[in-house]
């Protein structure tokens, strides 16, 4: 009997599960369904902002997302999404996911640390530090999961009334500006059963893009010189300096910037230059990140590299040795899923700005001596299109991801043009109403394309062929790190243990006050100084 039972309850759940993928709606039907999602985003405003000011509050660099993680899954967890943390074995990274019977699978995905020396007053329009000397988020990634979470919780409401079949998955990049775990989720397979991918990243304006994107992808290298100590002035002969090594690469490579295409980039930093002058520096370390629009290129480049440190060893009668500490592919984006998405940012529009928005912006651009003075967008952009001659620029390691499954990345207007990124700056914004209906908008328009994606199977098989007989037809993913790289989690600790205490005293506390803005005393805009 209970042997039936089972066999019953089995033969209902597969019943419901084919139910759920099978159903189909009409245009009329899902168009009815994308305005109401529309609808619940705009109803859940009060809770998107919330979740914004408080993960600028936390203000964490890579790998020491602690406070941003726990409040965030939190949200998820009482949501019903069950999380998995601790994944590629990073302490602050998770995946939750949410499945309502068989249909699509679609991640979304968005960063969630800051930047070093970036601390700033939101609505105030001058550098103003809230702790000086400690991290802000100058990239505005305090914006993008609860944008996600929004989109989410409007998506699942329908799919839970309607008995829309599908799984969410929301998940966090940890350590972007490290570009230092996504490429191990994506060695670690944690999107081989995904069926597409929407990633969300702050921006000034609404908008997608499909193909080669501008910018570039990267690998992060550091290394290690080792040799031996003396007494700097009684018997520096005995000591082979592993400072004298890091500057010797150092030096090689500056000479090699002439010789290099237009199009890479490098940059570097000595994380370890001895200890004091009167001690012949036994270890010393150098960390580059070498840029370029395509994998070969960059892998040339770290070739090039290793050959310097091994010279720079032999020069000094040192040893050497590298630690891979991140890396990013060349961004390549997919043309169904950006061009259904484009159709709903169209629908969406951007936000309404007010009068105090627009003068805070364009005071913010007078104050950085901006190229552009004119405010925040009222025109929205056109759909980006595969750049036909590569651009140099930044990276992402986002661009892992669309490597190994159909993936975009919606930008959404909740930051000030023309400013210079990674700066201060760039956190004026980040906690104000300009951030609050940004990513309102945004939500709205990720909520409706995903619910295009989960009713339209066509479209989930659309977004694959284009990966599969164009993007990937000529060109395969190779992971730039190993089984044995280890992502780097100790980076920022020190930073973060020297700063956390005082930044403390500044996380936002929703139950006593209404907005960020208000528990700091700002009013907005400030754009004179005192």
């Amino acid at each position: 009997m209970k042997s039936k039972l089972l066999l019953m309850s089995a033969a209902l759940i597969f019943c419901s599960q084919i139910t759920f993928a099978q159903k189909k709606y009409s245009q009329k039907q899902i168009d009815a369904l994308k305005a109401e999602v529309s609808q619940l985003v705009q109803e859940n405003h009060k809770m998107s902002q919330v979740m914004v000011d408080k993960i600028f509050s936390f203000a964490e660099l890579g790998f020491h997302e602690v406070e941003s993680s726990k409040y965030l899954t939190g949200i998820l967890e009482e949501n019903g999404f069950t999380i998995e943390k601790g994944v590629s074995g990073i302490p602050t990274a998770w995946f939750a996911t949410w499945k309502n019977g068989e249909g699509p699978v679609i991640a979304l995905g968005s960063d969630v640390d800051c930047i070093p020396k970036a601390s700033q007053y939101p609505g105030v329009a001058y550098h103003k530090p809230m702790v000086e000397g400690a991290p802000g988020h100058g990239e505005g990634h305090n914006a993008g999961i609860p944008l996600n979470i929004t989109a989410a919780l409007a998506v699942k409401k329908i799919m839970e009334r309607e008995k829309i079949g599908g799984t969410l998955i929301l998940w966090p990049g940890i350590a972007e500006e490290l570009v230092a775990a996504k490429a191990w989720y994506t060695r670690d397979g944690l999107f081989d059963n995904v069926d597409l991918c929407i990633f969300t990243h702050v921006g000034n304006n609404l908008g997608v893009s499909w193909g080669q994107s501008s910018g570039t992808g990267l690998i992060s290298v550091e290394y290690t010189f080792s040799g031996e100590a003396a007494h700097s002035a009684g018997s520096p002969w005995r000591g082979r300096s592993a400072l004298d090594a890091a500057e010797l690469m150092n030096i090689g490579w500056n000479y090699k910037r002439e010789h290099l295409h237009p199009l890479k980039r490098s940059h570097s930093i000595f994380t370890d230059g001895g200890d004091q002058p009167n001690v012949v520096p036994s270890k010393a370390s150098i960390w580059y990140y070498f840029r370029d629009v395509t994998y070969e290129g960059i892998m040339e480049m770290y070739e090039t590299a290793n050959k310097m440190a091994e010279g720079a060893a032999l020069m000094t009668e040192t040893e050497v040795s590298s630690k891979i500490l991140g890396t990013a592919w060349p961004r390549h984006f997919n043309k169904v899923i950006a061009e259904q998405m484009y159709q709903n940012i169209l629908k969406v529009g951007l936000p309404q700005w007010s009068e105090e928005d627009q003068m805070l912006a364009k005071a913010v651009q007078e104050e950085v001596g901006s190229s552009r003075e004119n405010g925040l967008p009222t025109k929205l952009d056109t759909l980006g299109l595969p750049v036909t001659q590569p651009v140099s620029g930044g990276s992402d390691d986002i661009g892992d991801v669309s490597w190994v499954v159909p993936t975009v990345t919606l930008r959404f207007p909740s930051n000030i043009p023309g400013l210079q990124g990674h700066h201060w700056s760039n956190a004026i914004a980040m906690a104000t109403p300009i951030a609050h209906k940004g990513v309102t908008q945004g939500a709205k328009a990720e909520a409706m394309t995903i619910l295009d994606f989960l009713l339209k199977q066509e479209l989930v098989d659309q977004a694959w062929d284009y990966f599969k007989n164009v993007q990937t037809k000529e060109t395969q993913y190779k992971p730039m790190i190993t089984a044995d790289d280890a992502p780097p989690i100790y980076l920022n600790t020190e930073i973060m243990n020297r700063f956390k205490p005082e930044l403390q005293k500044f996380y936002y506390d929703e139950t006593k006050f209404e907005t960020y803005l208000e528990q700091l005393g700002v009013k907005y805009p400030t754009v004179k100084r005192d």
